[in-house]
């Protein structure tokens, strides 16, 4: 991803931050991390992310989600000792679209490129709107999409050691490359 990019997003997020209400500091404007998952597709396959807290124990972040991009299907598996991350996912602004295994939506609200649908699996559809949460299970194969204009979730869970989730497209870097 060029800087130029990753920047316009940056900012991007801090904007939607401040529609919200979320009041964030200015190090944590500059901490705000942007992925493509190194697919190239940002706007359809990526996410904002501002880490509050991630220590051995727990972990609370603010993910901020453009217009129907979508954070890709993936799960935590277990490390070491732990069962793998537990997660609540509260929505603070916009709407959002988690999906999860069980009964499929009939008619999903997902927009998904053509080139990526194979690599959404799980189609149960839980909408949460802001005040509405979910709580995900360790291991437990999710993904999510924000609607129309866009969506920002509270996470908040055990401790998060992203290098190590599993995603279902293989092609998939957790961490961007940012060049300049």
């Amino acid at each position: 991803m060029k800087r130029e990019e990753y920047e316009r997003a940056r900012k991007r997020a801090i904007e939607y931050l401040k529609k919200a209400c979320i009041v964030i500091t200015d190090e944590e404007k500059k901490a705000i991390e942007v992925t493509d998952y190194g697919l190239g597709m940002l706007e359809d396959i990526g996410l904002q992310i501002l880490v509050y807290v991630n220590t051995e124990r727990v972990c609370a972040k603010e993910l901020v989600l453009f217009p129907h991009q979508t954070c890709p299907e993936h799960k935590h598996p277990p490390i070491d000792k732990s069962p793998g991350k537990e997660e609540t996912f509260r929505c603070r602004w916009g709407k959002v679209y988690l999906y999860v295994p069980g009964e499929p939506a009939k008619e999903p609200k997902a927009l998904i490129p053509e080139s990526q649908k194979r690599y959404f699996t799980v189609w149960h559809e839980i909408e949460l709107r802001p005040g509405d949460q979910y709580t995900l299970q360790p291991n437990t194969l999710h993904w999510f999409q924000a609607g129309d204009e866009g969506a920002i979730v509270s996470e908040f869970s055990t401790r998060s050691v992203d290098e190590l989730d599993v995603f279902t497209n293989p092609n998939i870097k957790r961490f961007s490359t940012v060049e300049d």
